[in-house]
């Protein structure tokens, strides 16, 4: 059973309140922050350009044209204006490129202090590393502005007389753009192109400020570098430096030009958004104070932001809210179909400052769905005995309907099993969408580890992407049988890929001590696990883990590795990668920070829960040579704690899995690929004792 995506009404194309005006000629919008102009990419189809378009075809427009003569930055607000017949371009264009059409916009900073009210802003601005501008001031210190005052003045008459000679001429209007081009060719090579922008103090309290800005010209985040320049970058812009904020406080408030059909004096009006009201005010704001219909209306907001996953119409999981990143503190909810599931953090018995269950519960269930589960994550690991308990992840649903116990769900068009009344875990782990399409995209042709598996989600992109083969290991009984059911819905040869239950470290040492080799490893533990014998943390032993999975590479094979361990910063991560390849003899020739999907936002001014990045080594070095285990002298691979899990060589004993890989055949003959005989024996205990708990404990974080 595959529910359809629930929730439809949260994901219209268009929002009826963000149409400003619309006539014959134009259409105008208050662009929420955080939507892009245009795509950046042909295959999106969440920025404005495309969901007006979709929503105009919609009300029976089939041609739905838009002329694009304004655009916003993607995390700027406000008003966006675009012509709806193509006869009325020319009269717009001519308003903006004569620089007659009058942009106000508001930003938030901090720091003003004894400034002048009014002044302006001259620079010309140059490119600077990370997709940023750099601003040079203007010579003249202090007399700038009357100077300014006098060339802007010397350049609206200039402007008036050439609008006056664009009228007289359309050859003399060509002219004047050739010579527009060479003078911004000019303006180029003296240093930059010139940027002004006037400013006055609209409102201060204490440190902080709103600021109207009104921009002479037009350039690449004029208004974000020219304050960035003087000291005052904007709130909520870290390419700047700005202060933290729930999101960048920059919004075009007013845009005025002459309509283009009666040449009359139009005015196009959008309200300051109340994050600039609040972030002025400085007051530490409780999200939940307002009560159901505010934490709503916040849970309907960000799921506006995943509007592009929504209408993909491919993907029928997705996460909604994701905590402070989307102003919801401690809760997260993820769709599954036609069921909510909250995800309360710090919610353990008795633990302070949790948000408040039944309010978040009535909140969520309002946005409309079937049903709603609850998951109750205390702050402490350690207070989790079992995940299925009740008071942890209730069975049934909180509020509406039951799910089915099992039912599927797809990602990218792949179908997965998931369980929402079955502990903590679903079975899928929602933040690895587009790592798994990642895989997908690099597994052609190539020989799969995945290593931690839970329920074999990568493998099964990996397998859908045409891996040649594949092996994946977990050490829980009851997640390996549900990862044979994943690959099983995709028609996957059990011959070719395997699914092993066992300790991943042990594992690992065999595989390289037999010459096992893969060209891309899957490494994503949990942060913590505990089994039998053996105990993980990512903390502390990410490191060896790392390095033995290095081991297992084949020359020019990538290994993506994964924490959401947020104790580890990216740059440590990074480091504990750099460091187990050198132990492992690896050559990387390449690593690659890999961007989180959308519906999982970073909190205001922290690093996000999931770091992700995609090692590629090259050929194996001397050292490598030196330090890899000769299999004849039975010598085993470093790293003490993996020794103390593996029998050793001297008792005689055989290695995890060295009966099975000595037993089977290779898969050149046709023959079951390695493991398969060990694999069909676990299978065969599964389905005698049916699904069992998981074998170890784990925690993956705020997953």
């Amino acid at each position: 059973m595959t529910p359809r995506l629930s929730l439809s009404e949260l994901f219209p194309d268009i929002h009826p309140e963000w149409i400003l005006a619309e006539d014959g000629d134009l259409i105008v919008v208050d662009k929420p922050a955080g939507l892009s102009t245009h795509a950046p990419e042909a295959e999106r189809i969440d920025d404005m350009v495309t969901r007006l378009r979709a929503f105009l075809r919609g009300r029976g427009d089939a041609e739905a044209y838009l002329g694009i003569h304004q655009r916003l930055d993607r995390d700027t607000s406000g008003v966006l204006l675009f012509t709806r017949r193509r006869e009325a371009n020319a009269a717009i264009a001519r308003q903006f490129e004569g620089r007659t059409v009058q942009k106000t916009y508001v930003a938030a900073v901090s720091g003003f202090g004894d400034r002048p009210p009014r002044g302006t802003l001259r620079h010309r601005l140059v490119p600077a590393p990370g997709g940023a501008m750099r601003a040079l001031a203007e010579t003249g210190g202090a007399r700038e502005d009357r100077a300014a005052g006098r060339e802007d003045r010397a350049a609206r008459r200039e402007d008036r007389a050439a609008r006056r000679e664009d009228r007289t001429a359309g050859r003399e209007d060509r002219t004047a753009k050739r010579e527009d081009r060479a003078a911004g060719r000019e303006d180029r090579a003296a240093s930059g192109v010139l940027a002004i922008t006037r400013y006055r103090l609209l409102e201060r309290r204490g440190d902080r400020a709103l600021l109207e800005l009104q921009p002479e010209t037009g350039r690449t985040h004029q208004l974000r570098v020219q304050l960035a320049a003087i000291g005052l970058p904007i709130a909520g812009d870290p390419l700047y430096g700005g202060p933290e904020a729930p999101r960048l406080l920059l919004h075009a408030a007013e845009l005025r030009l002459d309509h283009p059909a009666t040449g009359a004096a139009a005015s196009f009006r959008s309200q300051v958004p109340a994050a600039f009201e609040a972030w002025l005010a400085a007051a530490p704001a409780d999200p939940y104070a307002d009560g159901v219909a505010a934490v709503e209306r916040a849970m309907r907001e960000a799921a506006e932001r995943r509007y592009g996953i929504a209408r993909a119409g491919d993907t029928t999981a997705l996460r909604l809210v994701h905590g402070a990143g989307d102003g919801l503190p401690s809760v997260s909810v993820d769709l599954y179909g036609e069921h909510l599931v909250v995800s309360l953090f710090g919610a353990g018995e008795g633990e302070p400052g949790a948000p408040p269950r039944d309010l978040v519960l009535d909140a969520a269930h309002r946005l409309g769905a079937k049903g709603v589960y609850l998951k109750a994550r205390p702050k402490h690991a350690s207070v989790i005995v079992d995940a299925r308990r009740e008071e942890f992840a209730p069975r049934h649903a909180s509020r509406g309907e039951d799910a089915p116990e099992e039912f599927t769900v797809l990602e990218h068009g792949l179908p997965f099993k998931v369980r929402l009344g079955d502990g903590l875990s679903t079975g899928i782990f929602l933040d690895q969408r587009e790592n798994r399409r990642r895989v997908r995209e690099l597994a052609r042709g190539a020989r799969v580890l995945n290593l931690f598996a839970y329920t074999g989600a990568f493998t099964v992109a990996a397998v859908a992407g045409g891996a040649r083969e594949s092996v994946t290991v977990d050490v829980s009984r009851g997640v390996v049988a549900w990862a044979r059911d994943n690959l099983a819905a995709i028609g996957a040869d059990p011959a070719a890929h395997v699914v092993v239950e066992a300790d991943v470290f042990p594992w690992l040492k065999a595989a390289a001590q037999s010459g096992r080799r893969f060209d891309l490893v899957v490494l994503d533990p949990p942060s913590f696990a505990t089994t039998k014998k053996s105990r993980f943390s990512a903390a502390s032993d990410f490191g060896a883990l790392a390095a033995l999975a290095f081991r297992v590479l084949a020359p020019g094979g990538r290994l993506l590795a994964c924490t959401n361990h947020r104790g580890i910063a990216r740059a440590r991560f990074r480091r504990h990668l750099h460091e187990a390849a050198r132990e492992a003899g690896c050559d990387v020739v390449q690593m690659k920070d890999l961007p989180d999907p959308v519906d999982f936002p970073s909190e205001p001014g922290a690093e996000s829960h999931l770091k992700s990045v995609l090692a590629s080594v090259g050929a194996p070095s001397a050292r490598a040579e030196k330090a890899a285990p000769s299999a004849k002298a039975g010598k085993a691979a470093p790293f003490a704690r993996a020794e103390k899990a593996t029998p050793s060589a001297k008792a005689g004993k055989a290695a995890p899995f060295a009966r099975a890989e000595k037993a089977a055949p290779s898969a050149k003959t046709g023959k079951p690929a390695p493991f398969a005989r060990a694999a069909k024996a676990a299978a065969a205990r599964g389905a005698r004792r049916g699904p069992a708990a998981p074998a170890r404990t784990t925690r993956r974080g705020a997953r």
